[in-house]
Parts: C-alpha cells; structure tokens; sequence
C-alpha cells in the first residue's frame, strides 16, 4: 500500500491511497504516520475510510522522525565519479531532521550557497525497535521505502573545516516521499532504479542492484552503534550522477526544477529558490 500525509505545513493528516489511486484519510485509526502504527499498517483496509477531495499538499510521509541517518559513497560508480576508492565499511552520517519537507515543497537554497547539490536516493523506514538486528531479521524491521534526495552544498560539506553535517542539513534539504510504500508492494529494495532530472534533463539513471552495501547489511550495520526506532530513516546512498561528479560541474540555481524518482516509491518535484 501506498501511505502519505496531506494537508498544510504542521497541519497534515494521514492517508491511504486506494486501489484505484484515491486519497483517503486514515487519521481516525492511526492518529498519525509514526512511531509504533507505523507497524501496524497491514492492517489498513483502503475501502473502510473517506475520501479525500481536491488535490492536497503532500507533507512528509512520515510524522515526528527521530533519526535521518545518510551512507555515503554506496555505489561504485558514484565513488569513481568522486575520485574515491569503495569504503570497506559503510559510511555513516546524521542529516538534521529540521531539513525534511515534503516532496514537492520549495527548496530554499541557504545563505551564500553556491554549490548545491541533488542525490536521490532508496529511503528505509523504520517500522519496528530493534539493537543489533542480524542481517536474516533485517527486512522484519522495515515499514516501508521512501524516495528521498539527499541535496547538499559541497562547499560547505567539503571545503569547509569539520563533518559533513553543515552540508547536508539546510532547511529544505531533506523532501521526502511522496509516499511511503509497504514492502508488499515495494518488492525487492534491491532491484529499484533511481533518477533524477534537472530542468527535465535527467542527471541520474542507476539502480539499487549496484550498492556497495545492500539494505540488509546497512540495517544490521547501523544498529550495531545506535538502536533503531520507529519512523527512523535511513538514506541508502547515491548512484553517479550528481552535479559535483560532472566536468564541468553543475550546481543548482534559483529558477531550476529537480525531480527524482526511486522505482515504485512515487516522483518529487521541486523548485529552487534564493535566500
């Protein structure tokens, strides 16, 4: 099934797309997409709810997330693309939750930004607490898949002194959605092709098959040094692609269109704009 929260900024409600691709509100079951429904969600039956008329904003698929957990460099070709060599283990970092919106809110690109950057990306949501979850058990604690586009503003991520958070964590730099996808229906999270396109040209065209470290091995790892919680996301990574990897290299500007697709997860569309 295909879950999302429509409405305006702080005010969204939780729904369900039908068989037929009609909205539906859910929020008399589950109050809200987080923490332990997002566990229960098999239980949702479409049909037994209202639908919802018009064409609503779409938030954030996932309410009051408590980690946004990124792997960096996770396909080969986007380490060669980098000039870097495949990381032997997977390379962990936190994006700011305050940067998450929705998938077709306006990117607000931060003061003095000249640099910034697309990265789409197989999100994983979080369904069910788990510490040290073995690689078998891994897919157990999955409520489902988001696409996600990991923007960045290199110079502030990598010519700037410190970690790669200041980067990564702007105000709008984290859309998300524009559905979350039950793995039913998601199917193999192994076998999705990710693309991105800028202005309509598209920038990205790669595939999940070609990880480094699959989702499994990425649940395991990460829970092996904090515990995961429900509505936690994990961000799996980027094919080549992305503006900083071209030559000459290109970076967003105000008036330009993103747009990035992660296979059955839904398509997001945004806008940039100045400060």
């Amino acid at each position: 099934m295909r879950f999302l929260r429509f409405g305006a900024v702080g005010s969204e409600r939780p729904g369900v797309l039908d068989d037929n691709g009609a909205l539906r509100d859910i929020s008399d079951s589950v109050g809200d997409l987080a923490g332990a429904a997002l566990d229960r969600l098999d239980a949702i039956d479409p049909r037994q709810f209202p639908l919802v008329d018009g064409t609503p904003r779409l938030g954030m698929p996932v309410a009051h997330v408590g980690k946004y957990i990124c792997v960096g460099m996770n396909y080969t070709d986007h380490a060669r693309e980098n000039g870097m060599q495949p990381p032997r283990e997977p390379i962990i970092f936190l994006k700011a939750t305050s940067a998450l919106c929705g998938p077709t809110d306006r990117i607000d690109l931060p003061k003095g930004s000249q640099k910034a950057d697309w990265e789409v990306e197989l999100g994983v949501v979080i369904g069910r607490h788990g510490k040290n979850i073995t690689e078998a058990d891994a897919l157990s604690h999955v409520a489902g898949y988001v696409t996600v586009n990991d923007l960045s503003d290199r110079e502030f991520q990598i010519e700037r002194a410190g970690q790669w958070t200041k980067g990564k964590s702007a105000d709008t730099f984290g859309p998300v959605g524009p559905w979350l996808v039950t793995p039913d229906e998601a199917g193999d999270p192994q076998n999705m092709t990710l693309r991105t396109w800028v202005n309509g040209k598209i920038m990205q065209d790669g595939h999940t098959s070609n990880m480094i470290f699959p989702v499994v091995r990425l649940i395991s790892y990460v829970s092996q040094f904090m515990s995961l919680h429900p509505g936690d996301i994990i961000a799996t990574g980027s094919p080549s692609g992305v503006g900083m990897g071209r030559r000459p290299q290109v970076y967003l500007k105000p008036g330009d269109v993103v747009e990035a697709e992660v296979g059955v997860l839904g398509r997001q569309r945004q806008e940039v704009f100045a400060p």
